[in-house]
Order: structure tokens, then sequence, then C-alpha cells
């Protein structure tokens, strides 16, 4: 257990420890797996491409994207004490994430998630999560006695008892807490989190509507409604239709600008995590939803960032 985090130490190896973290981000943190190919696929399709590893995870991509704009992310979730995780490890220090307050389990296997996309787009995936289901409030423990100010994104892969353990913990009735569904098919399992004071929501049109079990028109009309059920603030994505902030101070709209889209999956945590950093920044909420609408358009044009 994690009675005490110091990140200014020396590690045993010699070299100093990460930074102090200025943003949590707890959650999926794995490899993707990911073939591709130009090729138009179909069901037992057999072709030419390529296939990649890379460090993946709701969470995970939060904290890089949140590096990419300044931030210090330090990651809270399970890796498995196996040649995979030893090798996540080693690529997410060298990537400057915090790596400190993994839970580095003995008997979990490191977590996968493998996908096949051709040239008509993903073809099928499976996320093999079922060790940060399994760790449970294990990923949570670094938090005990840390006093933590700055944002803690949570994403929904979390399992839903925890996620409702998360929402109802006194250590987070105040707390910055940025929360994202990971997909349509897991937004519900953040139902406890409408009516907490301190979070901020971050999903898109269809997972508005399911958590709010009725299809909502519009980004705008969702977010109100969302901050109607007694949540802190809610962001509502609509792809290229308007995009709204819903606050304390009244409702936001934007029009995402028109790019041409080159890849869809992450622009979700890129939008997040650029909107975290401008409010680290001191950015009001107006500009910090432009600047986060400005870093997704870049994203999914396929522009670095």
């Amino acid at each position: 257990m994690h009675e005490s985090l110091d990140f200014t130490r020396t590690r045993p190896w010699g070299r100093p420890a990460c930074m102090t973290p200025d943003i949590l981000c707890i959650g999926s943190v794995l490899w993707d797996v990911i073939g591709r190919s130009n090729a138009h696929m179909h069901k037992g399709s057999d072709v030419p491409g390529r296939i990649v590893r890379l460090p993946g995870g709701v969470a995970l991509n939060i904290a890089m994207a949140a590096k990419a704009y300044g931030m210090t992310p330090a990651l809270l979730s399970v890796v498995g004490r196996d040649v995979e995780g030893d090798e996540l490890v080693a690529a997410l220090e060298r990537l400057g994430l915090v790596t400190e307050m993994l839970y580095r389990s003995e008997d979990l296997p490191t977590d996968v998630y493998m996908a096949v996309e051709g040239g008509n787009g993903l073809i099928a995936a499976i996320a093999d999560a079922h060790s940060l289901e399994a760790a449970g409030d294990k990923v949570l423990r670094p938090l005990e006695g840390l006093n933590f100010t700055g944002p803690i994104a949570v994403d929904g892969n979390l399992t839903q008892d925890l996620l409702g353990q998360i929402a109802a913990d006194a250590r987070f009735a105040h707390a910055d807490l940025r929360i994202a569904p990971a997909s349509p098919g897991k937004a519900e399992r953040l139902l406890p989190f409408l009516t907490h004071g301190s979070a901020t929501l971050y999903v898109n049109l269809e997972e508005a509507g399911l958590l709010l079990h009725a299809p909502q028109p519009d980004a705008p009309t969702a977010a109100e409604t969302l901050r109607k059920r007694g949540l802190h603030r809610a962001l509502v994505t609509d792809g290229s239709r308007t995009t709204a902030c819903a606050h304390p101070g009244g409702v936001i709209a934007r029009m995402p600008r028109s790019v041409m889209v080159t890849r869809v999956t992450g622009a979700g945590d890129t939008f997040m995590a650029a909107h975290i950093a401008a409010e680290a920044q001191g950015a009001d909420p107006a500009a910090a939803l432009d600047r986060a609408l400005e870093a997704a358009a870049t994203y999914v044009s396929g522009d670095t960032y």
C-alpha cells in the first residue's frame, strides 16, 4: 500500500523519479494491438497490412494528450508484473508520465486491446480489461494520505461499483473530477456522478442521451439538461455539429472548425485533455472550450498537436 508518495525521491537504480504531477488519470492503461490495412474488409478477409503495438487505454490517452499540452500526468491503474507490463511501464516513463502510482500486480496480467481496421473503418475489436476490473479499488490506494488538489480524470472502464464508490467517497466530494465514459456502452456507469457537486462530465450526444434515458436534439440542450439533473458541469460534443459547455454561469455553444477527418478514435480524449490543460493555464470557460475544439480539430485532421 502506498502510504506516502515522494515524487522527488531517487529510485533504487539511480534515476530520479518523475516530477510532482498536476493531474491524476484513473482508469485503463494497456497495450493497443492494432492491425491496419487500406483494403476494404469483411468477415473472413485475409489481407496484407501492418500490425502495431502502442500504449493505450482511455486514462492513458488522456494522460498522453495532457502531457503534450504541458501538464505532468500521473497514472492510477493496474499493470501486471509480466514482461508486457515491464515494457509498458518503460514506454510510459520514456513519454514522461508519472508511473509511481500504478498498482503492479503479481498475479494479474497486463490488459490489452486488439482491433482490426480496414479501409472501410473498424472491422472488429476486443478489449481485455479484466485486470482493471479485478484490481478494483486497489488502483485508488495511492490516494490515501495524498493531498492532491488538481484535476482528477476518471474513465468509465472502471467497474460500476468502483465508479459509484468514487462518486460517493468523501475524499472526492469537492475534488475537481473530470469524467469520461470510455464508450457509449459504458455511459450509464456514470449515473452516480450526475448529482456530484464538483464533477465535470465529457460526453458525446449519444452518451448524453443514454445518461438522460432520452435522445437529445442537440449538444446545448443535452448539456443544460445534464446540469439540471444536478451535475456541476457538462461538456457535450456532436461530431462536426455544435459543441456545448453547461456550467454554473450558463451555456456556451461553439461550432467546431471544419476539417478533413482522417481519424476519430481518441478525439474525445484529446478534447478533454486540451480543455483541462487550458483551464489549468487560467483560461475562462469560453476560451477553454475554444482551445479544446481546436485541439480536437487538429487531431482528427491528422496533424500533429
